[in-house]
């Protein structure tokens, strides 16, 4: 079950996964979940976006650095987010 919130985003990518061909002579097709980019994936979590490079460049959440750039997954953002939950509520039953 997501928790993160269901908001309209201005990804460029789009929001539902591409099909990607693996080459030119193939057939074969593979599922690509569009990245966001540190803006949108900090309107997601409600943070800023200097907070979300310095927490993902510090390992801390799940990210893509591909340069000087980062890229991140909705989904690894929302298994994060449980991990969290899960994290705190095991906390306060101890």
């Amino acid at each position: 079950m997501p928790i993160l919130p269901q908001m309209p985003l201005q990804n460029r990518a789009g929001s539902s996964p591409v099909q990607v061909p693996l080459n030119t002579h193939s057939h074969t097709r593979i599922e690509f979940e569009p990245l966001l980019d540190v803006i949108d994936a900090a309107k997601l979590l409600r943070i800023h976006p200097k907070t979300l490079r310095a927490k993902a460049g510090r390992g801390i959440i799940p990210g893509i650095q591909i340069g000087r750039v980062w890229r991140f997954r909705a989904s690894m953002l929302n298994r994060w987010l449980e991990g969290m939950t899960d994290r705190g509520r095991r906390q306060k039953s101890q």
